[in-house]
């Protein structure tokens, strides 16, 4: 291979078709910079409300409005800031305008705080009096109620306040966790069957040595990634045992009766529904996990199945290439059954710029969607040209559409749904695509890369998600009854999951304990979870899709309008689905199975 072949772009290098178009935000840096300034300086025009929101329905009103106004400005100065400093990390104007944009945000909120409080401080009844005095409110009155319901949770105006301007102290454990792991952590090369040496970092592990099919280079890549990680592994307790910390104090200051209660609270989900997620899964899927297992350390010819092959290729040699031309066609094909909307925005995304596809130094390698109200969304991926780049693609095209058609039908305050069904969207195009590639091929090689891709995602969201979740949870209840959260206590417990889950067919080193070191979704709440219900969700509706057509379809896209404009339970409901009842989480566990036995026949059939 020549170095030309090789050589990695600078950001403005790269060919203008491949980037995203950030003028539909902002012209220029000059027009940005403008209306950072401006947003600061417009404070006033929320704070003038401050003290008086008991006048009257009128001025609650042109309060929330004045506030969600200079909200959508913050959210389109922070996204373009965002977007550039996810495209190249290394500009160091990009660095400034993310530092200069987080300022903001702190401040915003500090500036803003009061009128949460003042709304709660309103007499008993008030509110359902103000909306029906104010028709204007009726937009607003999921908010109103979701902001009364906080009511027995909250503090004083002051303390409110005085919490808010130390939003920047208390997102310090996910920084310093974030920081440290990109910037401080040195491993030690590693070496090939032959004795070449081979670069190591936390992204060469997981993006190339751990799913490798050699078991040389995955073996001994690993052993040099757990050995740093075990050198950390002190400090990086400490870091998230403060996370703990601040999570179970702050719920016991707002008088929840748990941390999970607190946490839950916002996702609008009951625990009932959570803990069935977690229980239900790790029970019923494990059978299927380990017959998984079973087949890939017959297929890569082990010895014996170790942690660190559970995520080796099978096929290394069959990678599908294609086309991001060939893509966007096959995409598209797999989303007509959505109707012609659905299908034309997913179009319009592709060809109008809306996706930055490029490959260039200082670019995040992680795949996103960001979705500034007002404007369409932007898609960030690395296009490979393969296959896989092509599902990856379509996962945040399902996000992108679903906040194409909540933004169109939602005002801003309701534009978000629930983490609880926010990767519903997306894996629904995934496991459309899926099928798709299914009905158009005979192949017997291709079929078993697409089960293989559709496993993967299962693998994804019902296994390694999961089974954070469940390490949250279990560190939680500790943290509450008066452990102390240690390194030791952390490798236990995760250490304990993956053996009662994985059971003997995977031989568990010590090192797999550390596996909590390994992601930041602790640092954000009782997210890791979520992954498995919106699965969960995706899974049902493409199973009554393929029995039911138009009304199962006419049922999900007037799910995707609603947004957040109800409680994930309802929204869900609306899509025929009842999430209080384990039915549709043993039914997607099924389908796991299913696919599980059709990988095993794959290769009988050879």
């Amino acid at each position: 291979m020549t170095d030309k072949a090789v050589k990695r772009l600078r950001r403005e290098e790269v060919p203008e078709e491949l980037t995203w178009d950030l003028t539909d935000l902002f012209q220029t840096k000059e027009e940005w910079e403008a209306e950072v300034d401006a947003i600061r300086n417009d404070f006033d025009l929320v704070r003038k409300y401050k003290g008086r929101i008991a006048e009257g329905a009128e001025v609650l009103l042109a309060c929330i409005e004045a506030r969600e106004a200079l909200k959508k400005r913050f959210i389109h100065v922070y996204t373009y800031a965002e977007l550039n400093v996810s495209t190249d990390g290394t500009n160091p104007i990009f660095q400034a305008q993310w530092s200069k944009v987080g300022s903001l945000e702190a401040a915003l909120k500090e500036a803003t705080s009061f009128v949460k409080v003042e709304i709660i401080e309103l007499p008993e009844g008030l509110i359902e009096k103000y909306i029906a005095e104010d028709t204007g409110l009726e937009k607003y009155a999921v908010h109103l109620r979701d902001v009364l319901e906080e009511k027995k949770h909250s503090l004083s105006m002051e303390t409110e306040e005085v919490l808010a301007a130390l939003e920047d102290v208390f997102s310090a454990p996910n920084n310093i966790y974030e920081r440290s792991k990109s910037s401080d952590m040195i491993f030690t090369s590693t070496k090939d069957e032959e004795g070449r040496v081979l670069p190591m970092s936390f992204k060469l592990y997981e993006n190339t040595y751990e799913p490798s099919p050699n078991k040389y280079v995955r073996r001994n890549a690993y052993e040099s990634f757990i050995q740093t990680l075990s050198q950390y592994q002190q400090t990086y307790a400490e870091v998230y045992a403060t996370e703990i910390k601040k999570q179970v104090t702050m719920a016991r200051l707002r008088n929840y009766e748990s941390v999970t209660d607190m946490l839950l609270e916002p996702q609008k989900v009951t625990q009932e529904m959570y803990h069935n997620q977690l229980d239900v899964i790790l029970r019923e899927l494990k059978a299927h996990m380990r017959s998984y297992a079973r087949l890939k350390k017959r297929v890569l010819g082990l010895d014996t199945m170790q942690f660190c092959d559970l995520k080796a290729e099978l096929d290394e040699e069959y990678s599908p290439k294609i086309s991001y031309e060939e893509a966007k066609e096959l995409i598209l094909e797999s989303v007509q059954i959505l109707g012609p909307e659905y299908t034309r925005i997913t179009k319009k995304a592709m060809e109008e710029r809306w996706i930055d596809l490029a490959d260039n130094i200082g670019k995040s390698t992680d795949a996103f969607v960001s979705s500034p109200y007002g404007t369409h969304p932007y898609v960030l991926l690395t296009w490979s040209g393969t296959m896989q780049s092509a599902f990856t693609l379509t996962h945040e095209l399902g996000h992108a559409v679903h906040s194409h058609f909540s933004g169109k039908h939602q005002v801003m305050i309701n534009f978000e749904s629930s983490y609880y069904f926010v990767e519903a969207p997306s894996t629904l195009n995934e496991l459309l695509l899926g099928k798709h590639l299914l009905s158009k091929t005979e192949d017997n090689r291709m079929r078993r890369w697409v089960i293989l891709q559709m496993l993967e995602t299962y693998y994804h969201n019902f296994v390694t998600h999961l089974l954070e979740g469940e390490l949250q949870r279990r560190v939680y209840r500790l943290a509450e009854d008066g452990t102390a959260i240690t390194a030791t206590v952390l490798n236990k417990e995760k250490l304990d999951i993956l053996k009662m889950f994985w059971g003997d067919t995977v031989e568990l080193d010590e090192g797999a304990g550390l596996t909590w070191m390994r992601q930041s979704h602790y640092y954000m709440g009782l997210y890791p979870y979520t992954y498995s219900a919106g699965l969960t969700v995706s899974t049902a509706v493409s199973e009554m899709i393929d029995q039911e057509g138009a009304p199962a379809v006419e049922r999900w896209l007037n799910v995707l309008e609603a947004g957040g404009s109800k409680a994930p339970l309802e929204l869900i409901r609306q899509a025929g689905i009842d999430m209080t009842e384990t039915e549709p989480i043993k039914r997607a566990v099924e389908y796991v199975g299913y696919l599980v036995d059709e990988l095993e026949k794959s290769y009988t059939d050879d």
